[in-house]
C-alpha cells in the first residue's frame, strides 16, 4: 500500500467517523453557555430557541449563564470546551467589540468558533428627551453642531454595543455629544426621565414603553431597514446618516473543530426552530426578530461587523 492509499484511507475514515457521531448526535444534553444575564434579550432569545430547537433534536439544550467581561468570560470558557457539539455558545455583538478594543484575549473570537446560525435580533432605538425639543435626526445633527459638547448621551458602560452605537453616530454624523457611561439601561432612562441627559442609543424593549407613554421621544432605528415593532421610524440611513447601522445581534457558535455535519445538524435545528410559529411568537412578545441562515451566512455577517466596530473603537480610540 502506497502512501498516498495510506492518507486517502485514513481521510475517508475519518469523514465516515465525522458522519456517523452526526448522525447519532446528540445522545446527551447540550450545554449553550451566554455571558448575559437572566432576563436579558440574549438569555431570552437562547432559552426560547434552545427549548425548541431541544424538541426538534431530541435532547435538552440548558442554557448556563456565565457573566463578566462583557461576555469575554464566557465566551472563553466555550473556547476552551471539547469540540463534539455538546458545548455551544451564545455569540454576540458585544464579542466583536470586546475583539477590536481588547486585542490580547485569551482566546480569538474569529479564530476559536465556528458560526452556527444568526438566531436573533433587537432594534437599538435613538430616543431622546421631550425638552430636548427635536423632532428629527436632522434636528438633532443641527443642535449638535450648534452646541458642541453641551449634549450629553447615556450608555450602559463603556465598550457597551449601546456606547459604541454613539460613537459611531458622532464620528458619521460629525458631531460634539458627551459620552455618559452608567452601569445598565435602568440607570440611564432614570437620568433621561429627570432630565439629567438628553439622549441613549437603546435597546427597544427598554424604552418602547415609554415612548408610547410620551415620557420619550424616539427619532430613529439604527437597523438597516424598518423595524416590524416600530415601522413608522426611519432607519438612521433614511434620516440622513449612510452606513449608521447597529444591531443587537445573537448568534449560536461552536468550538472551531466541531465536526460539520454536526454543525451543519445544529444549523438545520436552529433554522427550523426560529420559523416555528410558536418561537416567532414568543420573542416578537420581548421585541425580537428571528433571523436564520446558513454557517457561511453568519460568517460574513461577522466579517462585516468586524469591520465595522474595529473602525469605530479605532476612531473612538477605544482600544485598550
Amino acid at each position: 500500500m502506497t502512501k498516498i492509499t495510506i492518507i486517502a484511507a485514513v481521510v475517508v475514515l475519518a469523514c465516515t467517523t465525522g458522519l456517523a457521531r452526526a448522525q447519532d448526535y446528540p445522545t446527551a444534553p447540550i450545554h449553550l453557555i451566554s455571558g448575559f444575564p437572566a432576563g436579558s434579550t440574549a438569555d431570552i432569545s437562547a432559552r426560547v430557541v434552545g427549548a425548541k430547537m431541544g424538541q426538534i433534536l431530541g435532547q435538552q439544550i440548558v442554557i448556563e449563564n456565565k457573566l463578566g467581561a462583557g461576555s469575554s468570560i464566557a465566551a472563553a470558557q466555550a473556547a476552551r470546551a471539547p469540540k463534539d457539539g455538546y458545548t455551544l455558545f451564545v455569540g454576540s455583538a458585544a464579542n466583536v467589540i470586546n475583539a477590536a478594543m481588547t486585542p490580547n484575549l485569551n482566546f480569538d473570537f474569529y479564530k476559536d468558533f465556528a458560526p452556527i446560525a444568526l438566531i436573533t435580533s433587537t432594534p437599538t432605538v435613538l430616543a431622546v428627551t421631550p425638552e430636548l425639543g427635536v423632532k428629527s435626526v436632522k434636528e438633532l445633527i443641527a443642535l449638535a453642531k450648534k452646541e458642541p459638547g453641551k449634549l450629553s448621551f447615556g450608555s450602559s458602560g463603556v465598550g457597551s454595543s449601546t456606547h459604541l452605537a454613539l460613537e459611531l453616530f458622532k464620528s458619521l454624523a460629525g458631531v460634539n455629544i458627551t459620552h455618559i457611561p452608567y452601569s445598565g439601561s435602568p440607570q440611564v432612562i432614570t437620568d433621561m426621565l429627570a432630565n439629567r441627559i438628553q439622549g441613549y442609543f437603546s435597546p427597544a424593549s427598554t424604552v418602547s414603553g415609554h415612548v408610547a407613554a410620551g415620557k420619550l421621544v424616539a427619532l430613529a432605528v439604527t437597523d438597516a431597514k424598518r423595524s416590524i415593532f416600530f415601522p413608522e421610524l426611519p432607519t438612521m440611513v433614511e434620516a440622513g446618516v449612510p452606513d449608521c447601522e447597529s444591531v443587537l445581534w445573537f448568534g449560536i457558535e461552536a468550538p472551531i473543530g466541531t465536526p460539520q455535519p454536526i454543525i451543519d445538524k445544529l444549523n438545520r435545528a436552529a433554522n427550523e426552530a426560529i420559523k416555528s410559529d410558536e418561537v416567532v411568537s414568543s420573542l416578537k412578545g420581548q421585541t425580537v426578530a428571528v433571523h436564520g441562515g446558513t454557517p457561511d451566512d453568519f460568517a460574513r455577517h461577522l466579517e462585516a461587523e468586524q469591520k465595522r466596530w474595529t473602525k469605530v473603537v479605532e476612531t473612538a480610540g477605544l482600544r485598550k
